[in-house]
């Protein structure tokens, strides 16, 4: 097959050429972004789900339905290591200034003078240029959850006084410290009150809720934290033919039936699987052999660019307790039975699995249980670190 007409697009965030089984949610988002829009905020969303479900892709959906309504956007990735404020300001930056053009507006200079105050309680803050003086007594108390109220207070003011909202979203959510994710949420709390047009969306991994509850008690009646999981069996099928098909290539039911099942239904590794099955078929249909002569090169891929970069920045310590977890299969697991598989004491491991938890390897989907973030992480734990 013609390797330059190749439908699929495997990626960090890449949009998938059809996104299937996502619709009530991205429908749901559309009615929210409006309800605010018409002085009516409601709760914000979290996306939560492990690696490769295509939360990141929803996110950026949602930016783009947010930017067709005519919505200001400012969109972070939270850093693992890094400045989040600092990123914030950024952005809000960016979304004030292009709020200034045409007349100028009191209330978007105002704005900048609050983001002004803030910038100056940052690590170099000084050299984010907004050309107006600090608002003194506003953002600049030098409390993340007070300062960052009165900007975002400031920003959903100058929006709503132009006619338009400001959608703030943030990826990998879990990479916030406690201050930063509580501030937040405060925030937007009272930007809710005061029926201001910002909507805060962001994605996360499974252990999103829990950390929203630590920050801040009133989280869970801010937000919505939909689930976003594998595909079913059929709309994984959908998620590979009907690419094909808008082409004019058909894939045999048992090659799709092969395909499903090797993927277990997860959106990046049905993007992996399409992506080598076109590139080495002869013609249409696609046939099982097709698919399975292409198993080798797909795992291939996998281990090295969506697994192994993971284990990479592990300790040794942290390698031995993953590779314990994945003998004793998929997971959940019991803390006590990981401990046990390593031969040492369960109070011991538990700086490890914090670590683990910390750099987004594993998550707790229960007290004393413990989860791979990673779908399938286990089987290729099994195939290299053996």
């Amino acid at each position: 097959m013609d390797r330059l007409t190749n439908p699929y697009r495997p990626g960090a965030g890449t949009p998938p050429p059809a996104l299937i089984g996502r619709d009530e949610l991205i429908d749901d988002f559309g009615v929210a972004l409006r309800r605010a829009l018409a002085g009516r905020p409601g709760k914000s969303y979290m996306a939560i789900g492990l690696r490769g479900v295509g939360k990141t892709v929803l996110l950026n959906r949602f930016v783009d339905i947010a930017s067709d309504e005519g919505v200001k956007v400012a969109f972070i990735e939270a850093p693992q290591t890094g400045n989040f404020t600092q990123q914030l300001a950024v952005r809000l930056r960016r979304t004030l200034l292009e709020m200034s053009r045409g007349p100028v507006r009191a209330v978007v200079n105002k704005a900048l003078g609050v983001l002004r105050s803030f910038t100056l309680q940052l690590p170099d803050g000084t050299n984010i240029q907004l050309g107006v003086e600090a608002l003194a007594g506003q953002a600049d108390s030098g409390i993340l959850s007070e300062d960052l109220t009165d900007v975002l207070v400031a920003v959903g003011e100058a929006a709503a006084e132009l006619g338009t909202g400001l959608l703030f979203a943030i990826d990998e959510v879990q990479y916030l410290s406690g201050d930063e994710f509580g501030a937040v949420i405060t925030a937007i709390h009272r930007t809710t009150q005061l029926d201001l047009p910002v909507v805060l969306v962001g994605a996360g991994l499974p252990q999103l809720p829990g950390i929203a509850g630590e920050a801040k008690s009133y989280a869970e009646r801010l937000f919505e934290f939909p689930r976003i999981d594998s595909l079913t069996a059929e709309q994984a099928a959908d998620a590979v033919r009907l690419p094909a098909e808008e082409l004019g290539v058909t894939f045999d039911d048992d090659a799709l039936e092969e395909i499903v099942q090797a993927s277990k239904g997860y959106p990046y590794f049905l993007q992996e699987w399409g992506y080598h099955v076109w590139n080495a078929s002869p013609d249409s249909p696609i046939t099982r052999d097709d698919v399975l002569s292409v198993a080798g090169e797909v795992i291939a891929t996998l281990d090295e660019n969506f697994f192994l970069v993971r284990v990479d920045r592990l300790t040794p310590k942290e390698k031995d307790y993953l590779r314990a977890m994945a003998e004793l299969g998929p997971g959940p697991h019991r803390s006590g039975d990981i401990a046990t598989e390593l031969g040492v004491k369960v109070e011991s491991v538990g700086p490890r699995r914090s670590g683990l938890i910390a750099k987004g390897m594993i998550y707790s989907p229960a007290h004393g249980d413990t989860a791979f973030t990673v779908p399938l992480f286990d089987e290729f734990l099994r195939r290299t670190l053996a």
